[in-house]
């Protein structure tokens, strides 16, 4: 076995070369920029009235005009080429191009409107205010979103500002996700006394699906001719094999075995660490890898998060998630000398300080206990007791 440290380098050390694809806008969402985004124009493109109220010249107020004779209505999207005449004002909207001629707005709530005549009521005005000018923002080619930023909806908005119907996006790696054993039957199924529903390879399509991957699924029966064809035809179809469960120690987990006679080459199995000690890593080809989980729900849930999420994220070049610290809320103790990754539920004081507080759970078999808790406490494999308000790693899901 070897040390989760070791484990982590091992995975780390197997970068996956992405390549890149074009998407329409609106399917853009979460995923990681290929190109740059520049302004096509300026930002504003013209000078934008920012209040509803009378446009003026400044130089009719400056010599003390007061009241000016309303010649017009301008609203957004709208042009006027004709400047208004001494002492006199257009009412303009909210977003509207400054009509030719005028340079300063002044607010509805500052002028009283009467028989067509706008009395300014306010004392200070000054010249070219509540007008957000041409270009102030952004100038035409300038940068606005740099290749490698993942895409929200800011992002979005951007881009469709600026006209791009379609983004380059990083791609994303084709994923297949595979159960084992004949006692698991799907999910719609009436199982046997002896049978349970398919769970794991669902908590691990929706993993996937929260950093925008889609993934297939499929079950492995216990059948070793049978894993080997179907794991033969997934490596030449993905770049990417999660599977659960069939890698411990039992006359029916086969999944290392058929691995290994389809020429993919283990790179590490088992961890010192509970729960996930069996889990097992290797590649295959020039890109893929694979993932073998242990069968147990909790394992497998702890495995995925704490292995194939963060070496995902990395691949699809997301950016790095914050390590986040707990500290512990309670005296621990664990014997053995491995990695322990205490279920836990956490909350938050007044200082932002998070607190985790150990689950008690019947062991890694019971998933439900996933719904009481929200992360997970890795604890070092080099101590044994571990003190209140200790600080150590955490790793959230909720």
């Amino acid at each position: 076995m070897i040390t989760v440290q070791e484990a982590d380098h091992i995975i780390s050390a197997q970068q996956w070369r992405h390549g890149m694809t074009v998407v329409p806008l609106l399917q853009a969402y979460g995923r990681v920029l290929a190109e740059t985004i520049v302004a096509d124009r300026d930002i504003p493109p013209y000078h934008r009235v920012a209040m509803d109220g009378i446009a003026i010249r400044w130089c009719d107020y400056d010599n003390g005009c007061r009241s000016f004779y309303i010649s017009g209505t301008v609203g957004a999207g709208a042009t006027t080429t004709a400047p208004p005449a001494e002492n006199t004002c257009l009412e303009i909207m909210t977003g509207a191009a400054l009509p030719p001629g005028t340079d300063t707005v002044i607010p509805y709530e500052q002028v009283i409107i009467n028989n067509g005549i706008a009395e300014i009521k306010q004392n200070s005005v000054t010249k070219g205010q509540n007008i957000h000018t041409k270009g102030r923002d952004k100038k035409s080619g300038d940068l606005l979103i740099p290749s490698g930023t993942k895409i929200g909806p800011s992002e979005i908005s951007v881009a469709a500002a600026v006209g791009k119907t379609q983004l380059l996006v990083v791609q994303h790696p084709r994923i297949a996700i595979f159960s084992s054993g004949n006692e698991l039957v799907d999910v719609g199924a009436t199982p046997l006394p002896y049978q349970i529903r398919r769970s794991n390879s669902y908590a691990i399509h929706t993993c996937l699906q929260e950093i925008g991957i889609h993934a297939e699924m499929g079950h492995l029966p216990d059948d070793l001719a049978m894993i080997k064809e179907m794991l033969q035809k997934a490596i030449e179809d993905f770049d990417v094999i999660v599977l659960s469960g069939g890698i411990s120690m039992g006359k029916y987990d086969f999944i290392p075995q058929a691995l290994a006679e389809i020429s993919v080459k283990c790179l590490f199995h088992k961890v010192k660490q509970r729960p996930g000690k069996p889990i097992w890593f290797g590649t295959f080809g020039q890109n893929g890898v694979v993932f073998a989980l242990p069968g147990n729900p909790v394992s497998t849930f702890l495995c995925l998060i704490r292995y194939t999420m963060p070496w995902l994220e990395t691949a699809m070049k997301l950016p790095p998630k914050q390590v986040r610290f707990a500290l512990l809320d309670g005296d621990w103790a664990f014997e053995p000398a491995l990695q322990y990754f205490l279920p836990v539920r956490v909350k938050q004081d007044k200082m932002g300080t998070i607190w985790a507080s150990p689950l008690k759970t019947n062991g890694s078999g019971d998933f439900a206990s996933l719904l009481e808790g929200d992360g997970f406490l890795e604890l070092p494999a080099e101590q044994s007791t571990f003190k209140k308000g200790d600080a150590f790693r955490i790793w959230l899901y909720r």
